[in-house]
């Protein structure tokens, strides 16, 4: 298994294509849009090999397949209940925590350092909204 730092920025899978005697590899427009990646800055990748077999006919110069491009769903839904760990707090003292892909979720009460469960009452494209369900529950 690979060891994923909490560093990670995003996740995608991309085809490497040669363009003008270099290669690209492309990030959907959306993880830089939506997520916390800034255009012009500079970030270390870490390429994996594809297990799955690809279709001979694919050529290197082939376009990225359209997966990559469709827009991601959020990791968590609307009522879920999971356990989450805080890792510092927002502008307004709430928690702040990262789950899948670096998705946040703002949990009102949430101290760093915590880890709490969580009843997800609010999901938005980029930022998930939670409460801390009492131990008493």
């Amino acid at each position: 298994m690979v060891d994923v730092p909490d560093s990670l920025q995003c996740l995608v899978t991309a085809s490497v294509t040669g363009q003008n005697g270099s290669y690209r590899i492309e990030i959907p427009r959306e993880e830089v849009e939506l997520g916390e990646l800034d255009v012009g800055e500079f970030y270390r990748v870490g390429v994996l090999t594809h297990t799955a077999a690809s279709s001979p006919s694919e050529s290197p110069d082939a376009a990225p397949s359209a997966a990559p491009q469709e827009p991601q769903v959020p990791p968590v839904d609307e009522g879920e209940v999971r356990e989450v760990t805080i890792e510092t707090l927002g502008e307004e003292g709430d928690g702040i925590a990262k789950v899948e892909r670096g998705y946040i979720i703002i949990v009102d009460g949430g101290q760093p350092g915590e880890t709490v469960t969580v009843n997800v009452h609010t999901v938005r494209q980029n930022v998930a909204f939670a409460e801390i369900v009492p131990n008493d529950v």
